[in-house]
């Protein structure tokens, strides 16, 4: 039996650990079915997950919808566990909270002894405090994704991906990938005829890998620079128009050069790659919510030649533009 541990605080998101519980519960299900309808294998006796919900103390805590909620025991009593699973919090509403400090020691300790550790969306950084990700490849919710990569430099940060996994270290995405976390579990805990059957019990598509499509893009604009600004509004006005980047570095007094690099420091894109952005999730708006064909929107947003605006599109999104609208069309 895996024995799992989940990580609770006051102010956590504590659905996802109630989401995970369940799902743990209902591969338990599955899986004694499974094998008492398979006539090489002998019925098992127990489950396979065993859940358990501790606080740093043992203390009840209050969740982020002001839920208080008793644990079933203290972190620091943990002495036999597979999995640690730390549960998320609402980035940017609430202070970063107050037992985290108190975590660090017992989540590095429980690593050294070969302790898988699970980060549920921003609990990335959390886990990042420990400073065992330094280094390695991780993953966080993508609303977060320039907060976390100014304050944690050395961990290899890939914002596009659902989740990942770098010596026996998971970090997820956004709000649902905690299903693509269960499944990941499932399959390394149990095998590939159980991640099948959950997949389809939790209506979740198991080869799902990238948050890409999902990611609303946030023009970085507290930068401060005024001349930049000014750049970044017109752009935003007239990217349907064709225009060069020395033009813009023109129209804001700055040489071409000094223009690419001061936007770069301010913006954390190039000139060209930010009017792409524009342009596309104008593109996606259109997609949408409009039934305009695919030629159509290509010159809307500015582009001459579809193919190019298919390209770019599907590097940006990982979907192209028929399969973004039948994902994500209101109409």
């Amino acid at each position: 039996m895996v024995r799992i541990t989940m990580v609770a605080y006051n102010g956590c998101l504590f659905s996802s650990l109630e989401l995970l519980a369940d799902a743990f519960t209902i591969s338990n299900l599955w899986h004694k079915k499974l094998r008492e309808e398979d006539p090489l294998k002998e019925p098992s006796a127990e489950p396979l997950f065993e859940t358990n919900v501790v606080t740093v103390k043992g203390k009840s805590f209050v969740t982020n919808s002001g839920i208080r909620v008793q644990p079933d025991g203290a972190f620091e009593d943990v002495k036999d566990t597979d999995l640690i699973l730390i549960a998320p919090y609402l980035f940017g509403v609430h202070e970063f909270p107050e037992a985290i400090p108190e975590l660090i020691p017992p989540l590095i300790s429980c690593y050294k002894n070969n302790v898988r550790i699970g980060a549920i969306c921003t609990a990335a950084f959390i886990l990042a405090r420990t400073g065992l990700l330094d280094g390695k490849i991780a993953t966080t919710n993508w609303q977060v994704t320039r907060s976390f990569r100014q304050e944690f430099p050395n961990v290899i940060l890939k914002p596009d991906r659902i989740l990942t996994e770098d010596s026996g270290l998971i970090c997820t995405g956004a709000a649902t990938s905690q299903y693509n976390l269960a499944l990941h579990i499932i399959e390394r805990y149990g095998n590939k005829e159980l991640v099948r059957t959950c997949s389809k019990v939790f209506l979740v598509d198991p080869r799902r890998i990238t948050q890409t499509p999902y990611i609303i893009t946030n023009f970085r604009k507290n930068h401060g620079d005024e001349k930049i600004l000014k750049a970044q509004s017109w752009m935003e006005e007239n990217f349907v128009n064709t225009m060069t980047i020395d033009s813009i570095a023109q129209l804001v007094g700055m040489s071409p050069r000094h223009f690419k690099r001061r936007f770069k420091i301010a913006t954390d894109e190039t000139p060209l790659a930010y009017l792409h952005q524009i342009r596309i999730e104008v593109a996606k708006k259109q997609l949408e919510g409009t039934t305009h064909n695919i030629d159509e929107i290509t010159n809307l947003v500015g582009y001459e030649d579809s193919g190019t605006f298919r390209r770019l599109f599907k590097k940006l999104t990982s979907l192209s533009p028929r399969e973004y609208r039948d994902r994500f069309s209101t109409l």
